[in-house]
């Protein structure tokens, strides 16, 4: 028999959706966030673009249309324009928390990206995750309600008939507890561990797909997965540097061999992807180029300078030179099916950021509408939540072992990785 604890909510992943739900919970009940790893190393960190937010009225069917038209139309309407609607609430509350958006004087400076008709893209230097995500988590670790356990790995739910009463997990000596609670929020991000070439954490497995499957927790759109188009090309293992969408965005261009230009880079990302493996595959080559030339040296550094370094230790200067880049797993954009307040379809659960799918994404995601989808629907899980608030009436017993879990790392993955192939196989 393993140990149990008890709490009011558990929320599992240090996320921006994560750590955004959190904050917009009632100060009154006891939160325990747990995380696979540091609370820092969560991909909403390595966010470099920036966050999307609605300028005023007048760009509404433009920011709309935008996000339909990446999505390839199989959006869902509603979630996409709550999202929108939302916008400026959640960057005045990001704001208040201390994040700092370039400025222009007074005034919110902003950036646009591919597929993007307009500027509609708040930023920070090329940090917007690290500077979003850094603040909430800080805010979180001020809260007395709110308690961080880092290296706690979710590895089954609490299941009772339909509904969901915590988890069961262990921490870095392998030692297993079950933590129960009256609200299970998921908040474990992506399934870039799964694969080869991914800019994602290593770690980020699909953990609560497989816990889905298990269950048989409703899934949607598991696969659709975005291939971001640029990465830095290197022959070397592990998780690849992203090169953000906002340096195509304000100027850069894609190459070939000949340095001959193969594409318009505002496009979609997926459609650029496909363009840079046609001109690879034309070519023979494993990476195309990406020249930076038509942006000022003093704009590269002050809006890109964590690129601009992170390039020069691997020996190329971005403002004399083009760079290798190669297409790589970016995003998921399916997942756990949840409604407009991120509720899943068993009870007392929940799932938000990016293994929660509420259709705003459709098939292809549109730029920098990642973090601000996030901070939304976590928001209104919160919300939800704290106005319905039910506690337990019977809190079951947990007879599960440590024994029961043997091996489940290879299984878990292999369940989702034959998840996303039979629904892709499905669609062709």
């Amino acid at each position: 028999m393993i140990k149990t604890k008890q709490t009011e909510i558990v929320i599992v992943g240090s996320g921006a959706a994560g750590l955004y739900c959190a904050l917009n919970l009632p100060r009154d009940k006891q939160i325990l966030l747990v995380t696979k790893d540091k609370a820092s190393r969560s991909d909403s960190y390595l966010a470099q673009g920036g966050i999307c937010v609605l300028r005023d009225e007048e760009d509404f069917t433009d920011f709309y249309e935008d996000t339909m038209r990446a999505g390839h139309y199989e959006n869902n309407p509603d979630s996409v324009e709550i999202m929108i609607r939302s916008s400026k609430a959640v960057i005045s509350d990001l704001v208040t928390l201390g994040v700092e958006f370039e400025k222009e004087g007074e005034e919110f400076s902003y950036t646009r990206e591919g597929a993007h008709s307009k500027p509609r893209i708040l930023f920070h230097e090329d940090e917007t995750g690290r500077e979003i995500t850094s603040r909430l988590l800080s805010a979180v670790l001020c809260r007395e309600n709110i308690t961080v356990v880092e290296n706690y790995t979710m590895v089954d739910l609490i299941c009772d008939k339909d509904r969901c009463c915590g988890i069961i997990g262990h921490d870095e000596q392998e030692e297993y507890s079950a933590i129960v609670a009256d609200y299970t929020v998921l908040a474990t991000g992506g399934v870039g561990g799964l694969y080869r070439h991914s800019t994602n954490y290593r770690h980020l497995t699909g953990d609560s797909l497989a816990l889905a499957i298990k269950y048989g927790i409703e899934l949607k759109h598991i696969d659709y997965i975005q291939i971001h188009p640029t990465a830095l090309y290197t022959e070397r293992e592990g998780r690849k540097f992203l090169i953000s969408e906002s340096v195509r965005g304000e100027g850069a261009v894609l190459l070939n061999s000949a340095g001959e230009r193969f594409v318009d880079e505002l496009l979609p990302r997926d459609v650029v992807a496909n363009a840079i493996f046609a001109e690879m595959e034309r070519e023979g080559s494993k990476h195309v180029w990406l020249s930076l030339a038509a942006i000022p040296e003093e704009e590269i550094r002050s809006h890109f300078p964590n690129i601009y370094e992170h390039c020069l230790k691997e020996g190329y200067d971005i403002t004399k030179e083009p760079i290798p880049v190669v297409p790589s797993q970016h995003y998921f954009m399916g997942g756990i099916a949840v409604d407009y307040y991120s509720k899943t379809s068993m009870e007392r659960l929940y799932a938000v950021g990016e293994t929660a799918c509420n259709g705003v994404h459709g098939r292809n995601r549109l730029a920098s509408n990642s973090l601000l989808e996030s901070l939304v629907f976590a928001k209104r899980a919160a919300q939800q939540m704290g106005r319905d608030y039910l506690p337990l009436t019977q809190v079951p017993t947990v007879t599960a072992s440590s024994e029961d879990y043997r091996g489940y790392r290879e299984h878990y993955k292999q369940l989702v990785l034959d998840a996303i192939e039979k629904e892709k196989n499905s669609h062709e």
